[in-house]
């Protein structure tokens, strides 16, 4: 299946290319600019994928408070747009959206048939983009996922690591509480649902997050006991928990981020581990990156 894959050098991207089968390709922005409509058809025309998995995003969620227009340009207009070509071309299209198209209120596990009331800019583009995407009429499968890390990029995992090098004491936030979920976890489920899609046996909207949940500082917490462990620190700092009034930021966090993905594992079969074994695969990765480097 020829198979293109937008957003080239994103985490999810990355972890996609990973497992990559024959005849997918990959392309970043300075070949397919989201942002640039105009672009689209042309690219497209010459690629003639089967089926398109779009891993890109503005993800830029403080920033998007004071740049609406770029950001609904990206997450709402150019997954629109992609989803009408493969509507018009008969190829199958798979989508990523985001927890925060949720307010966070209530304690339980956030489904699908809840109704979305995003508190920022970021999310707001983000509900935008997979409305049209699943009114597209084509064969799309969209999936929310949350707090999202891998070996690549910018992630929390990442800075956490670094962080704890560089302090002794960190302030984290303990009241927001969400499932952080492996972009390698992530990946295998999106090539395992890839011909599903492509079959039209499953279709719509869905929640793939890992399972379980933790706040920000617990998540901090293991991140630092299993980099200790692999040696990827030498020490663990103290943890300061605090609340998100003590941590103001330009755009609002919802305090609940937990993303319940039963309804994808009964009606696929496939889900993602627990949120403790994907951070595993995260940090094994950069212990061997490290090693292999060093």
């Amino acid at each position: 299946m020829r198979v293109l894959v937008i957003g080239g050098r994103g985490q999810l991207a990355s972890c996609l290319r990973e497992r990559a089968d024959e005849g997918w390709s990959f392309v970043s922005r300075d070949v397919l600019d989201l942002a640039q409509l105009g672009e689209f058809s042309g690219i497209l025309d010459g690629l003639q994928p089967e089926a398109i998995i779009n891993a890109a995003a503005y993800t830029a969620v403080d920033r998007a408070e004071t740049e609406p227009q770029i950001a609904f340009a990206v997450n709402e207009a150019a997954p629109a747009a992609l989803a009408g070509w493969c509507k018009a071309n008969r190829a199958s299209f798979i989508h990523i959206s985001t927890d925060y198209v949720f307010d966070g209120s209530g304690a339980h596990a956030l489904r699908e048939e809840d109704e979305p009331h995003p508190l920022n800019v970021y999310g707001a583009s983000k509900l935008a983009g997979e409305r049209a995407v699943v009114a597209s009429g084509a064969k799309v499968l969209v999936l929310r996922t949350s707090w999202v890390h891998s070996p690549y990029g910018n992630n929390f995992v990442r800075t956490m690591l670094r962080l704890a090098i560089e302090r002794d004491q960190l302030s984290i936030v303990d009241d927001q509480r969400g499932a952080p979920t492996s972009a390698h976890d992530l990946a295998d489920a999106i090539a395992a649902l890839l011909p599903l899609v492509q079959e039209e046996r499953i279709s719509g909207l869905y929640h793939c997050a890992s399972a379980g949940a933790t706040s920000w500082a617990g998540f901090a917490q293991a991140i630092f006991e299993g980099g200790l462990a692999r040696r990827l620190i030498t020490r663990i700092p103290l943890i300061r928990p605090i609340g998100s009034s003590d941590y103001p930021t330009a755009a609002r966090r919802p305090l609940n981020s937990i993303l319940a993905s039963q309804r994808l594992v009964a009606q696929s079969g496939i889900g993602l581990p627990g949120w403790r074994l994907g951070l595993q695969r995260t940090l094994d990765a950069l212990a061997a990156a490290k090693e292999k480097t060093s």
